[in-house]
C-alpha cells in the first residue's frame, strides 16, 4: 500500500523514521507499507477428454515405465507468439508428461 499526503495528494517519501511529503512538508511516522497477491492455483497438465483412441499416437519413450508409444497432442498454453506445448501420455502406464518446444 502507498501512502499519499492528505493536503496535496503526492506520494510520501520516507526519510528517517518518517514519511514527510515533499510538496508541503506533511510528515506521517506510522504508515504501514505492506503488499498482498492473490495467486493462482498451478494447474495440472492438461487433458482432452477424448478417448484415447482418438489421439494419435507416436514413437515416444516413456521415462517411468521404458514404454515406446504414448498418445501425442498439442496445446496453447504461453503466449500466441510462443510455439505450442507437446503433451504425450503412456499407452501402458498413463504417465502424462509435456515438451516444450
Amino acid at each position: 500500500m502507498i501512502e499519499f499526503c492528505p493536503k496535496c495528494g503526492i506520494m510520501l517519501t520516507k526519510k528517517g523514521n518518517v514519511f514527510v511529503c515533499s510538496k508541503c512538508g506533511h510528515a506521517k511516522d506510522n504508515v504501514h507499507l505492506g503488499h498482498s497477491e492473490k495467486m493462482a492455483e498451478k494447474k495440472s497438465i492438461p487433458l482432452i477428454e477424448k478417448e484415447e483412441s482418438a489421439l494419435a499416437q507416436i514413437d515416444a519413450n516413456c521415462e517411468k515405465c521404458g514404454n515406446r508409444k504414448a498418445y501425442f497432442w498439442q496445446m496453447q498454453t504461453r503466449g500466441s507468439d510462443e510455439s505450442p506445448t507437446n503433451f504425450f501420455k503412456c499407452t501402458k502406464c498413463k504417465h502424462t508428461w509435456r515438451e516444450y518446444s
